[in-house]
């Protein structure tokens, strides 16, 4: 079993996975969080933008998403540094509750970066809850999930 996870050394220590050998290659991740804000929060958004005494909610969230991407090696003990080409997080009212927040991330290197744009979904979430949650704490990080990863090994599309 141990022999499943690359995290793993022979002495079923961790370790960070040397990716020294593997090809540089154009890699893409998108992740997206999806959010119960509930009417009442989203009753007070005009122009699809929330202006609260601690500024924007979107605007700010995006700024929060984009600086987790770039930290993920630092939150995230195996994950390695890398030198990201591109970061763009969208953030839409889906309906009169909901909100879905889409990150995604590029690069050319040797790993992929779906733990970044994890990452980057879940910090915008965070942030948007944080902003809001003078008006109700009654929202919801619903689920955050992997919808598409190309490079590498293998692609996935999760919808």
């Amino acid at each position: 079993m141990k022999d499943d996870f690359s995290h793993i050394n022979k002495k079923n220590q961790p370790k960070m996975v040397n990716v020294g050998d593997k090809k540089i290659t154009k890699r893409n991740a998108v992740a997206k969080a999806t959010m119960f804000l509930g009417s009442a929060i989203i009753n007070h958004f005009n122009n699809k933008e929330l202006i609260t005494k601690k500024g924007p909610v979107f605007q700010t969230a995006i700024i929060a998403g984009i600086q987790a991407v770039k930290k993920t090696s630092e939150l995230i003990p195996m994950c390695h540094p890398l030198l990201i080409n591109g970061i763009d997080i969208d953030i839409e009212i889906v309906d009169d509750e909901h909100i879905e927040i889409l990150c995604d991330v590029s690069i050319e290197g040797k790993t992929g970066v779906e733990m970044e744009a994890l990452t980057g979904a879940n910090i915008a979430a965070l942030t948007v809850y944080d902003m809001c949650k003078a008006i109700s704490q009654k929202m919801i990080i619903k689920e955050v999930k992997l919808v598409k990863k190309t490079g590498g090994k293998s692609d996935i599309k999760n919808g």
